[in-house]
């Protein structure tokens, strides 16, 4: 795998926007539909089990195409890439394509993970140029997150993960909770505490109707304004202003200075008015929303010789059109458009 040389700055910078005015500043890249987890909120068992059919390795898109994607969508003003799965780090030789994307002048490049293989791979993913991860860890309690991850992994081996990122230089890290009621809402306290002073950020996310195999209630939604009530109660902070235009978590910081944590309302208070995100699959297919039903594929033009221009102008065209704002409608209506499954998007 050959690595291109840093790209120039001659690149011109391109800002498209949305039919809301909203512009185009972060692209989330799925390298794998595959997961070791089977986790109940995004790939359950009963769908995701054995015997699935996953996409063949031709159909996945190859590094360089990825890499193709990233260098022209910079060109628009896109300076956040994160990548993303099932689970990245499934994909073999990953640090290729993080060295890869380090190229390309401009991009502040991260990684989302559940930290099962961050203990053998962190060190790596830093040596190649990736600058911070996010872990995904739902509970500190054993018994409740191998029931969510439903694949029986330990808790102790993620904080193993979390560790190795820390000693790579990986930080600061998020931890990313998604709190569901009834299931582990408990765990919220005990992840503040755990990680406060640790200098790494926890994210707590409300239960989120992405895709359509998660058994998505409004009543299992643990919403974040209670969340907050229940830290701040025992560990007093004060809200945040945003550091950045379509920051999506909420910040809060501890008022005896021992850090921060966050708090994704995507249900109870949508952000959708400064949502600046894409999302491309692995097989390279273009959402614009995180519960979309349809994208637009790339990997046809792609693979069928287009110039920069053509794909430059198709992505143009995909983003100057965009009108999504699902989570302002989701109770608006009684029947919503499917959705893709968050495993082929990475959230």
């Amino acid at each position: 795998m050959c690595v291109t040389e840093a790209w120039e700055s001659r690149d011109v910078t391109e800002p498209i926007i949305d039919k809301f005015e909203r512009p185009l500043r972060d692209l989330r890249v799925s390298v794998t539909d595959r997961c070791n987890f089977r986790c109940r909120y995004c790939m359950p068992r009963e769908v995701f089990g054995e015997g699935y059919e996953f996409l063949p390795r031709r159909a996945i898109l190859r590094f360089e195409e990825i890499q193709r994607v990233v260098r022209i969508v910079a060109g628009f003003g896109v300076r956040k890439v994160r990548i993303t799965g099932g689970e990245p780090l499934l994909r073999r030789d990953l640090s290729q394509l993080i060295t890869m994307l380090t190229q390309i002048k401009g991009v502040e490049l991260a990684l989302t993970t559940n930290g099962a293989l961050l203990p053998e791979q962190a060190q790596a993913l830093a040596d190649a140029g990736l600058k911070r991860v996010t872990v995904s860890l739902d509970s500190l309690d054993d018994k409740t997150f191998r029931a969510m991850n439903d694949a029986d992994f330990p808790v102790a081996d993620v904080l193993d993960g979390i560790e190795a990122a820390a000693v790579a230089g990986l930080t600061p890290i998020k931890i990313n909770a998604m709190v569901q009621r009834g299931v582990n809402e408990d765990s919220a306290i005990e992840l503040a505490r755990y990680f406060k002073g640790s200098g790494h950020i926890v994210r707590f996310i409300e239960f989120m109707d992405v895709g359509m195999t998660n058994n998505w209630r409004p009543e299992d939604v643990c919403v974040g304004a209670d969340i907050v009530e229940r830290i701040t109660a025992e560990f007093p902070a004060e809200p945040v202003s945003p550091a950045y235009r379509g920051e999506v978590a909420k910040r809060w910081r501890y008022t005896d200075g021992e850090g921060e944590f966050g708090i994704i309302t995507s249900v109870t208070e949508p952000f959708c008015g400064d949502c600046t995100r894409a999302r491309l699959s692995a097989e390279g297919v273009l959402y614009t929303c995180l519960f979309a039903g349809e994208g637009t594929d790339l990997r046809d033009t792609l693979r069928s010789g287009g110039s920069d221009e053509t794909l430059r102008a198709l992505l143009s065209d995909i983003w100057s059109s965009r009108e999504d704002r699902y989570s302002e409608r989701r109770f608006e209506e009684s029947k919503l458009p499917s959705r893709i499954e968050m495993s082929y998007i990475g959230g």
